[in-house]
């Protein structure tokens, strides 16, 4: 039986080679571990730095062979000089010990499964023409291209009996000028008369089609496009991966996830459903038709008379509470599973006798495992602590998963029925042991209406009660996304304080975890309640005696770059200093800006001119824009080109305010960015500037 862990989303990173290192385990643990094909790093100092954070390996994907003895997976390392980085598998025994790198390349390795005889491993990796498929042997050797597939593949899946593959490429359905005007190929415009021409960060020039073919596991026979014809991308775009397809056990079936919607109709709408192909007829039945709100990431039991999946109730809100549906094929009946449970759920593993789910949930800005008895339909915490556990996988006698926390990146775990873990992996353990961690530890502060508002305070590293700090408020994006135990590689609460302040990061209105009332709060309601939220934390935390109150800033980014734009026309003189990435400005333009209209029409509660909607209109009156003429406090805006959830000129908008208002202000703009920052320089570049703004005006 595989056992493939996914994480709540699969990425592809193209990166380049790495050097090696031994690294020792903790003693306690009662073995010594070596990574072989670890890069040096250099550590000066004893406190995080950008280039520190930069340098940790970034591990992914992780698979348990057939006879549960091996575990495989891929570890990220970014070389800063080349601005770029390099991933590469590794192996190592599913109980710990030695890691073992298989793969040297210069291209990276990724989407790696092992063969059914766990003899070989077949993964992607670039060459000539695009990414395709390869095969080696278990220890790394007589690698073998056995794909030539026209424009290279994104990932595949290979069926439960190895006879036919599924594999996801790019299909460019588009017509260019030169289609239309053949006498014009120069022409570089293009033709629009829809929306979602484009999203998140790329032109809609081509979309994600799944396809089958007979496979020998050493060639790829002729394709069919299960899809062929059709203007939807299966997985969804941009962030949906190889957990949104799935086989049936007897590989007569497939399962995917897909918006059948194009255009207007597909940028006002969260309609995705589950479609199950049949490989003889070749045809599909949609599974959750009359369902209107996302449902993806299907899962069959392993005797295939069930299929689970995750599905949100409402269409156009992205952030409903996550469900686990399960369908029945003997009795044609679905139901939702988690009707009394108030946590969201991520990823779904069955237990060999059909009879338990386990899944990752958020409680009080944690994430746990929790095991689901689908006979009972009793669902409890499997795990605790002050942890994000990310994904999770069944074996025989345990689970394997991955976790990560404030304080360190993700590794590798096993753990028992009782919770108990043990930490199998130690990939950044040689460097993070140099480092003095900052300390972070769980408020409960006082909103303004009486409720309990978690509140992490992270403290700096050799942090000495009897001084005064300067503090930051940290303002969360999503806006619905947890402020819970992550480890982030650009808002990294270790960095924060390691520059020498205290971070206040709380878990306001409109955060998931804390279950459904307290997560919809926000919507139509963005200058309300939760502005109340950040700030009562920061006024609750500048009265402990080590904080200096008359030295406080407010940061954040996407949602949190708009609770800083509407902080600074509002803060009545806490705040000393602003730093804003990626905010919404003027939510006027904002509204025709984006692309994923379902968005702002459910978050905004709909159009600017409808004058009649009285959510909306108290939407539009709180826009930061509004309360410029009150701006009076040094702000640094940050924005990327290639963001089109929220344009750049909502950043340069709100950079020429500031000017023009005589306000101190800085612009940092990334041509090639987007939502985020990716590369390793920029990132870089970034975090010497966050603490260069903050150190010029609190320090």
């Amino acid at each position: 039986m595989k056992h493939i862990i996914y994480s709540f989303s699969i990425a592809l990173f193209f990166v380049t080679a790495c050097k090696t290192e031994k690294n020792e385990q903790a003693a306690e643990s009662g073995f010594e571990a070596k990574i072989i094909g670890k890069p040096d790093i250099k550590i000066t100092g004893d406190v995080m730095t950008p280039e520190i954070l930069w340098s940790l390996g970034r591990l992914s994907e992780v698979e348990v062979s057939p006879d549960e003895k091996t575990l495989l997976f891929g570890i990220t390392y970014y070389d800063i000089q080349e601005n770029k980085g390099n991933r590469e598998l590794y192996t190592m025994p599913v109980n710990g010990g030695d890691m073992k790198r298989i793969s040297e390349t210069a291209t990276g390795e990724y989407n790696a499964v092992w063969s059914n005889d766990g003899k070989h491993i077949f993964f992607m990796t670039s060459g000539e023409t695009g990414m395709q498929l390869w095969k080696m042997n278990s220890e790394g050797t007589e690698r073998t291209q056995i794909s030539n597939i026209n424009g290279g593949i994104n990932g595949f899946i290979i069926s439960p009996d190895e006879t036919k593959i599924i594999y996801i490429k790019e299909v460019d359905l588009v017509n260019h000028v030169v289609d239309v005007y053949p006498d014009l190929p120069k022409a570089d415009a293009r033709i629009i008369d829809d929306l979602m021409y484009r999203h998140w960060d790329t032109w809609t020039d081509s979309y994600s089609h799944i396809f089958v073919a007979d496979f020998t596991g050493n060639s790829v026979g002729d394709a069919t496009d299960i899809m062929d014809g059709e203007i939807f991308d299966s997985p969804l775009k941009p962030f949906g991966g190889l957990e949104e397809i799935t086989w049936s056990p007897d590989g007569k079936f497939i399962a995917y996830t897909c918006v059948k919607k194009k255009g207007k109709d597909y940028a006002l709408s969260t309609n995705s459903d589950i479609y199950l192909y049949d490989i003889e007829s070749k045809t599909s039945k949609n599974l959750t038709e009359g369902m209107l709100g996302y449902d993806k990431a299907p899962v069959f039991s392993p005797d295939g008379l069930k299929i689970a999946w995750e599905s949100m109730e409402r269409e156009g809100y992205e952030s409903d509470k996550n469900r686990l549906f399960i369908y029945d094929f003997l009795s044609n009946t679905k139901k939702d599973f988690t009707s009394d449970f108030d946590q969201n759920i991520h990823g779904i593993s069955w237990t060999a006798d059909r009879k338990n789910i386990y899944t990752v949930s958020d409680y009080h800005a944690r994430f746990q495992i929790y095991k689901l008895n689908i006979e009972t339909n009793e669902i409890h915490a499997v795990t605790k602590g002050d942890h994000n556990y990310q994904s999770v996988a069944v074996l025989s006698d345990k689970l394997i998963a991955t976790k990560q926390s404030m304080s360190a990146p993700t590794e590798i775990f096993s753990v028992n029925q009782t919770g108990e873990e043990t930490q199998l992996s130690f990939v950044n353990k040689d460097v993070l042991d140099q480092i003095e961690s900052a300390k972070a530890e769980e408020r409960m502060v006082k909103t303004t209406d009486g409720k309990d508002m978690l509140v992490w305070v992270i403290y700096p590293p050799h942090f000495d009660p009897s001084k005064k700090y300067p503090a930051i408020l940290y303002c969360q994006g999503g806006p619905q996304s947890s402020v819970s135990q992550f480890f982030s590689y650009r808002w990294n609460f270790q960095q924060m304080a390691a520059n020498g302040y205290i971070v206040v990061a709380p878990n306001r209105r409109g955060l998931p975890s804390f279950g459904q009332e307290w997560n919809e709060q926000i919507s139509g309601d963005y200058g309300g309640q939760n502005m109340k939220d950040y700030l009562s934390a920061i006024d609750a935390i500048k009265k402990e005696p080590y904080v200096d109150e008359n030295r406080l800033a407010a940061v954040g980014a996407s949602y949190g770059g708009f609770s800083v734009y509407w902080l600074a026309g509002n803060h009545n003189q806490r705040f000393r200093a602003f730093i804003a990435h990626d905010g919404m400005f003027n939510l006027e333009s904002q509204y025709l800006e984006t692309e994923e209209m379902w968005f702002v029409n459910w978050d905004l509660g709909g159009s600017f001119w409808d004058k009649t909607n009285k959510t909306a209109q108290n939407s539009y009156a709180n826009s930061p824009h509004k309360f410029v003429q009150n701006w009076d406090t040094p702000i640094m805006v940050i924005h990327g080109e290639k963001d089109y959830r929220i344009a750049a000129t909502q950043g340069m908008s709100a950079f020429n305010a500031a000017v023009l208002r005589n306000v101190p202000a800085k612009f940092l703009y990334f041509p090639e960015e987007n939502h985020w920052v990716l590369s390793p320089q920029n990132g870089i570049l970034w975090q010497r500037e966050f603490k260069s703004w903050l150190d010029k005006w609190l320090k």
